[in-house]
């Protein structure tokens, strides 16, 4: 007796990946695998040699529209002045454009996952703390943050949001990384608590050596976009002067 043989949808080892999440949005996963397939396809535009991707050319239209990249003179963390500084909390002001940066780092986390193992999400106080939630809800992953400081009453310690659990693969998002220092002081907590942290997501590379100080401890460093992609593309689009992104991509060149 010959058996009869039951037909079946051919299996897709990419969908496998988001069958995972009950909130799957197919169009959305097709659209990603596209990009994937074939990067002739990438619309890309070229500018003094640049090559401007769509994930660049979006990310900069988001920050711009939203006023989180600024222009004019800044003190920032380490005490330096800079022409430039990114202020992700503009984008609360802004839902678009705030759906718009979940999208685009929810959509690189999706790469991640296809080869990588993430079981969670987290963040430290108060940048990349207020748009993981966002970003999390995409991926249907618990999302953590870590306080700056030890909370002293109720619920104490420095993780608020989901339970580190020892073991856990956790990746670690932040708005920008400059030196990497913040990185790090953000880290340590959870892997104090048995975390596995290999990935960091950031929106924005300062290209001041971040990248370059925590992959020498491991990390390995994904970035949206680098400020001077993003200067680039805001003079292509005609949104900033050739002074203003003149002024920005001499700075990120001073030792």
């Amino acid at each position: 007796m010959i058996k009869s043989e039951i037909l079946t949808p051919k299996w897709d080892p990419l969908l496998s990946v988001f069958r995972c999440s009950a909130n799957i949005r197919i169009k959305e996963f097709y659209d990603w695998k596209r990009s994937l397939v074939s990067v002739k396809s990438e619309r890309v535009e070229s500018f003094w040699g640049f090559r401007m991707s769509n994930t660049v050319a979006r990310v900069a239209d988001a920050l711009y529209r939203s006023g989180c990249l600024k222009f004019g003179n800044f003190r920032i963390k380490s005490g330096a002045l800079s022409p430039y500084y990114v202020d992700l909390a503009c984008l609360l002001s802004s839902p678009r454009e705030l759906c718009n940066i979940a999208d685009a780092t929810a959509c690189e986390i999706r790469n991640i996952m296809a080869v990588d193992k993430i079981d969670k999400l987290a963040s430290i106080e108060l940048k990349g703390a207020l748009i993981l939630p966002s970003i999390a809800c995409q991926l249907n992953l618990p999302c953590t943050i870590v306080r700056k400081e030890e909370k002293a009453y109720g619920v104490t310690g420095r993780i608020a949001g989901a339970e580190v659990i020892k073991g856990d693969h956790v990746l670690f998002f932040d708005d920008v990384v400059s030196e990497g220092l913040s990185k790090v002081e953000g880290i340590k907590p959870l892997e104090e608590l048995g975390a596995v942290v290999k990935h960091l997501m950031v929106v924005v590379d300062r290209e001041q050596g971040g990248r370059e100080n925590l992959e020498k401890l491991g990390y390995k460093v994904h970035a949206l976009s680098k400020v001077s992609e993003l200067v680039k593309a805001l003079l292509q689009s005609g949104h900033i002067s050739k002074e203003q992104a003149d002024a920005v991509l001499n700075y990120i060149k001073k030792p």
